[in-house]
């Protein structure tokens, strides 16, 4: 899609907001949401946002970033309804002077992707790598273990009881 397609999808759809999505620098999803009212000047001059508050981002004193959405990734929400429905896109992340941020993980992958290219590598596959969680509860709201990647924990949380999870190779 490119601008035109979408400011056309978002008034013949009746969405009424847009969720602009970016990532952290370890890939955490952040968003905030627009109304369909803004989304014009978004798609021309993006939304300004405070990159203080989004880990690895900037300290306080630069911490003004612009989030640019990307209209070829534009999408419904479905699992939104279809009255006042929701979008989102993803954006790129630049600073005021309008250059990409250079800690935006899309702005990082392109510069990988130029290099391999240059390189001589024509033909290569990116992909996300899917996360998912245990829940104690069925509200979701209670983790089952709360280690992470290489930690090193004598004692991992499994279900309401405690095991050692300890070898060698921790």
């Amino acid at each position: 899609m490119d601008k035109e397609q979408v400011m056309k999808t978002v008034k013949d759809g009746g969405v009424k907001f847009i969720r602009l999505w970016f990532t952290d620098i370890v890939g955490q999803m952040k968003s905030f949401a627009i109304t369909e009212s803004e989304l014009e000047v978004a798609l021309e001059n993006g939304m300004g946002f405070d990159g203080s508050s989004i880990t690895g981002y900037q300290d306080i004193e630069e911490s003004d970033m612009i989030a640019m959405p990307d209209p070829s990734t534009f999408k419904l929400l479905p699992w939104r309804p279809e009255e006042n429905a929701v979008g989102r896109m993803i954006c790129d992340v630049l600073t005021p002077d309008r250059k990409p941020y250079e800690g935006d993980p899309r702005y990082v992958l392109r510069r990988a992707l130029a290099r391999a290219k240059e390189m001589g590598y024509d033909h290569y596959y990116v992909g996300p790598e899917l996360e998912f969680f245990y829940f104690e509860d069925s509200n979701g709201t209670e983790i089952l273990d709360k280690g992470g990647y290489f930690d090193r924990s004598e004692e991992r949380r499994v279900g309401k009881e405690c095991r050692s999870r300890w070898s060698p190779y921790h």
